[in-house]
């Protein structure tokens, strides 16, 4: 496949992008969270060619992103605390994991018997979903297990051979994955953390840990990982190793990132993988990544960095 084009995201390339979804193709475009690489989630060969330039497994689903909450009933079942997240949360960063309806493709939910789904408070990701009309399945827009990206040039650097368009909205919000909520009997388990946090779910029923038996996009040992080794641990200098800092001075490292130079945990979930992919680039030995507190968004923080951890 010849390079992409990176086009702006402007009526011009929302249309651009519409019409290659329309004709079975992929474009890569921003969400609040990070890069998604879309197809038409109704299109089963569509579907198969982000599996393709991802290099993704098909054991691994695929989040369903709905142009409007009317087809919220045309693909899954909902509960009525389904209903209630979706009225408070939507459109935004959160995934509900529910029964699907015969509608969705096998290749989509992984032969399981839920379906993923999230609305997207990205202006460029709406217009593009209003344009074409249906729903898009969209994974984040890299080669499977590595960092994911957070700006078009990101998905460039990842995918630039292998796909043909890439919607440039500028940087992502929030910088870390949606939160994956599986609904089942007014229990919400967590299956991914992200940017709605435990505590924001708990009004709505008893927040459970992950529930054996449902795979979730993200949910292998190992993913959002650099080529470089990482470790997590306390920051002490050492040969050929930068630092993924979250309070520490840096000193005496070979090249340092800082999460967020006032704690802020926001800022350090929209800054990690940015600051990941260059530390990546830095041609380092390691890199070792200062714990942050793991409460409110520091539970998705240090659940990307376990898994970025373990190769």
């Amino acid at each position: 496949m010849k390079a992409s084009a990176l086009v702006v995201a402007s009526e011009a390339g929302i249309s651009a992008a519409a019409a290659l979804l329309a004709s079975g193709g992929v474009v890569a475009l921003p969400t609040e969270t990070v890069y998604g690489l879309g197809a038409s989630a109704l299109d089963p060969a569509a579907c198969a060619r982000i599996f393709e330039a991802k290099d993704r497994p098909l054991s691994d689903p695929l989040i369903v992103h709905l142009p409007g909450i009317d087809w919220f009933d045309v693909l899954a079942d909902a509960s009525p605390v389904a209903r209630e997240l979706a009225a408070r949360f939507w459109p935004g960063p959160l995934t509900l994991v529910l029964p699907r309806k015969d509608i969705v493709p096998d290749i989509v939910t992984a032969g399981q018997e839920t379906v993923a789904v999230r609305m997207s408070a990205h202006p460029v990701f709406q217009a593009v979903l209003q344009a074409f009309g249906k729903p898009l399945a969209a994974p984040s827009a890299n080669r499977f297990g590595r960092i994911s990206p957070t700006s078009a040039a990101d998905v460039l650097a990842e995918l630039g051979d292998r796909i043909p368009l890439i919607l440039d909205g500028g940087p992502c919000l929030h910088g870390v994955e949606s939160t994956i909520v599986l609904v089942r009997d007014g229990e919400l388990h967590i299956l991914r953390h992200g940017p709605i946090t435990a505590g924001e779910l708990a009004a709505f029923g008893p927040v459970r840990a992950g529930v054996a038996g449902i795979s979730a996009p993200g949910s292998l040992a190992s993913h959002y990982a650099p080529r470089t080794p990482l470790v997590i641990g306390d920051p002490t200098p050492a040969p050929r190793t930068g630092l993924l800092a979250w309070s520490a001075s840096g000193d005496g490292f070979e090249c340092v990132e800082f999460l967020s130079r006032t704690q802020d945990l926001r800022e350090a979930a929209s800054n990690l993988y940015a600051g990941m992919r260059r530390l990546d680039g830095a041609g380092l030995d390691r890199i070792l990544a200062e714990p942050v507190p793991e409460h409110g968004l520091g539970a998705a923080i240090m659940e990307r960095l376990r898994k970025a951890a373990a190769r």
